[in-house]
């Protein structure tokens, strides 16, 4: 898990957190600057005003929104989905060394372009780390009880990491 005072964050972690959590705020504690690009953005508000994780993404009003499309070339555009194409695009446009991926695809691309990464629950280990959050094994079982999938053997490593296990 990279420290890094800035990161390019997708659509999945944003949810991800957004169920761990209930907030966004962790992500401000953690960094200086939080980019989100503009088609990550689309992608978040495409839920509706009252889609899951909306009303906690406009409430960020910290979060660094570019507001232009990425120019995302071929190699990127054919091999990802939009937003995690356009977070990887971003990183490299703006020499910003990490990325927030939980997808594994998104996530071979990213280090293949030579960028660190982080997840959704790298997150949430580092906010425990800090004392920003006082139980993994919590925020972990809010984020599967809001519908996000994650695998045993990935929480039982994260736990293990942090002691909880």
């Amino acid at each position: 898990m990279p420290e890094t005072t800035q990161i390019v964050i997708n659509t999945g972690p944003i949810i991800a957190i957004t169920a761990a959590l209930g907030n966004l705020s962790i992500l401000d504690r953690l960094y200086k600057r939080v980019y989100i690009p503009a088609e990550v953005k689309q992608e978040i508000i495409a839920g509706g005003r009252h889609g899951f994780g909306v009303p906690e993404f406009n409430d960020a009003v910290w979060l660094k929104i570019i507001p232009t499309s990425q120019i995302i070339p071929h190699f990127l555009r054919n091999s990802l989905d939009l937003g995690e194409a356009s977070v990887i695009q971003l990183a490299l446009s703006k020499n910003i060394s990490t990325v927030c991926i939980d997808e594994t695809v998104g996530r071979r691309v990213a280090r293949l372009n030579g960028l660190k990464l982080t997840g959704s629950i790298g997150i949430l280990i580092r906010a425990k780390q800090a004392g920003l959050i006082s139980s993994l094994d919590q925020s972990l079982q809010r984020m599967r009880k809001n519908g996000i999938w994650v695998s045993e053997k990935i929480v039982n490593l994260a736990l293990k990491k942090i002691g909880e296990k």
